[in-house]
């Protein structure tokens, strides 16, 4: 049944690695946290059970162009597909299968009319943004519609230790336990393992299937250029930008930047623009316009042009500057080549800038400012909007932001399902509360300097850079031996194995199992280690002689196998009865 639909209603020949996993799975009502990369489907990985399930599917997602332009593309093509065929399974929900949204730039008319059409049973999709979910209207109207499935799209959004953490994302977790728990569906394109266990705490997925797959993107050609001089760096920059097929995106760390190299881009005869959070709206719908009807060579940028931008046809990705981590690196390369075509990845590295991205990792929150929001949440009567926290605390509703979180870790406060926060029960003293936030903001902090640190081993690595990337995901790379991936600046012309190869034992570590003279490795990929200093963790990969933990309080290790077994400083942790 899951091919007949996705042959009538997507024109598909056959459903793609994962998709068929995650599909089975979400009709056995399993809830299903999938990572596939952008290009392999994954919206289908929900539309089409979806058609086979009873009752609608609502869909969060963060960006209304975004889901503009899902609900267009799925009414479409389910039109065309009723047209040509009828109806697209006998045992599919008796409804116009059509989608509709509901969100801040839609009129309170048309946010009742979607809510009619999918309670009707004249709609099967449902778009909503996050900051939908905080109106009681909104949870009502929901809970009278009794959705089938809750998809979460972008899912990485709800991870603080994800790249694109959104607030508003922090309550969805109870909002799907006010709706009965409908079957949740996860989606995302990048996440390492500590956010994908984040998502699926956060959303209180149940026994969730975990399908992760393919985030290979073969026809991307990966490479780093390293530099002393910052002015030689971006000479070259310009040159490269200049002179690759066009469309192109070049990722720069500061707003300054972006507009310098597309001013030294425009300088060369290029239609180049800037794009970041500190241009007008309009100029930036104007600029993605632009670029997405192909009136632009080359949009240069902060992180700021991200989520939302699917153009198929980007011939490369040059990042100006070094990346915040491999998370961050893998998701914006990934907006190149999503044609199936050759593209390009390049990294233009000098090391002097992670001095830059250290920096940039956010520094502990202010203990005074935290005290002063427990104090006030402890004692309030009734549950409070953070608009009147933040007043009542003396802060912007940004700076209140960077502290719900950990406060939220700490017990001191939840977020409830309409985007209020309260005290808990059993929430601590304020001065406790304080303690643990400060020591959890910590963590949080080593963990995102030692993101900075694998970033750098990537860009510092003499062996294979696909193997690098792939095994910071956790994905088997042992395929890419003895030749190398030969689609990497390093792996370019190799024709002994990579193992011979001088500085091949990357930093990240590549997956394989085995240590030196093939012998199994002591710590396989998954194991739960603990360290004497660093505390509990899981290994990541393993490559020959070096090994990657992921520790829980110390973020991403590398370790040497000789070191720590002659000093005894690792031992595996057996099984628990609450691990698996």
């Amino acid at each position: 049944m899951l091919d007949a639909v996705a042959s009538a209603a997507f024109g598909f020949d056959a459903l793609r690695p994962g998709q068929r996993a995650a599909m089975r799975a979400i009709l056995e009502r399993r809830d299903t946290l999938c990572v596939l990369p952008t290009g392999a489907g994954k919206s289908a990985v929900y539309q089409i059970p979806a058609l086979l399930l009873e009752g609608p599917t609502v869909v969060v997602s963060p960006l209304i162009a975004l889901q503009r332009d899902q609900v267009r593309g799925l009414t479409a093509r389910l039109d065309r597909a009723r047209a040509h065929d009828g109806p697209l399974s006998t045992d599919a929900p008796a409804s116009d299968s059509t989608a509709v949204m509901a969100n801040s730039q839609v009129s309170a008319k048309a946010v009742a009319e979607a809510f009619d059409a999918i309670r009707y049973g004249n709609s099967e999709f449902l778009f909503l943004a996050p900051e939908q979910l905080a109106k009681p209207r909104i949870r009502k109207l929901l809970r009278e519609a009794t959705p089938s499935l809750i998809v979460i799209d972008e899912a990485h959004c709800i991870s603080a230790w994800g790249h694109d953490f959104r607030p508003d994302y922090l309550r969805l977790g109870e909002v799907i336990e006010d709706l009965g728990h409908p079957t949740v569906v996860a989606l995302t394109a990048t996440a390492a393992p500590p956010v994908r266990r984040e998502i699926a705490e956060r959303l209180r997925m149940r026994e969730p299937a975990e399908i992760v797959q393919g985030f290979d993107r073969p026809n991307i050609h990966l490479a780093v250029r390293t530099f002393v001089e910052d002015s030689d760096k971006r000479a070259a920059l310009v040159e490269y930008a200049a002179t690759q097929a066009k469309p192109g995106i070049v990722y720069a760390a500061t707003r300054r930047a972006t507009e310098e190299i597309a001013a030294e881009l425009a300088d060369l005869g290029l239609h180049a623009r800037p794009y970041h959070a500190g241009l007008a709206a309009g100029v930036r719908r104007e600029t993605e316009d632009d670029f997405h009807s192909g009136r632009c060579d080359v949009i240069v940028a902060t992180t700021a042009f991200g989520m939302g931008i699917d153009k198929p046809d980007v011939r490369f990705v040059a990042h100006a500057d070094v990346p915040d981590s491999v998370d961050s690196y893998m998701q914006e390369i990934g907006r190149a080549g999503r044609d199936g075509q050759p593209a390009l990845a390049c990294l233009f590295f000098r090391p002097q800038d992670l001095g830059l991205r250290r920096f940039l990792v956010a520094g502990p929150p202010d203990p005074a400012d935290l005290r002063r929001v427990a104090v006030l949440i402890a004692h309030a009567e009734e549950p409070v909007t953070m608009p009147r926290l933040a007043k009542e605390a003396g802060l912007r509703d940004s700076a209140l932001v960077r502290l719900v979180d950990p406060l939220a870790e700490a017990g001191a406060l939840t977020v409830r399902g309409d985007g209020t926060v309260a005290a808990p029960p059993d929430a601590p003293e304020p001065e406790v509360a304080v303690a643990r936030a400060m020591e959890r903001a910590e963590v949080r902090r080593t963990f995102d300097r030692s993101r900075v640190d694998m970033i750098r081993g990537y860009a510092e690595t003499r062996g294979c850079r696909r193997r690098f990337l792939l095994s910071y995901f956790g994905e088997p790379v042992d395929r890419f031996e003895p030749a190398g991936c030969g689609a990497c600046d390093t792996c370019d012309g190799r024709d002994e194995p990579a193992a011979g190869r001088d500085g091949d034992r990357a930093s990240a570590g590549a997956g394989s199992t085995e240590g030196e003279g093939g012998q199994p490795a002591p710590f396989e990929a998954g194991t739960r280690v603990q360290h004497e200093r660093w505390g509990a963790g899981q290994v990541v990969s393993v490559d020959g002689d070096r090994f990657t933990v992921l520790f829980d309080d110390a973020g991403y290790r590398t370790l040497a196998v000789e070191a720590v077994l002659n000093r005894g400083l690792v031992v595996p942790l057996l099984p628990t009865a609450s691990q698996p």
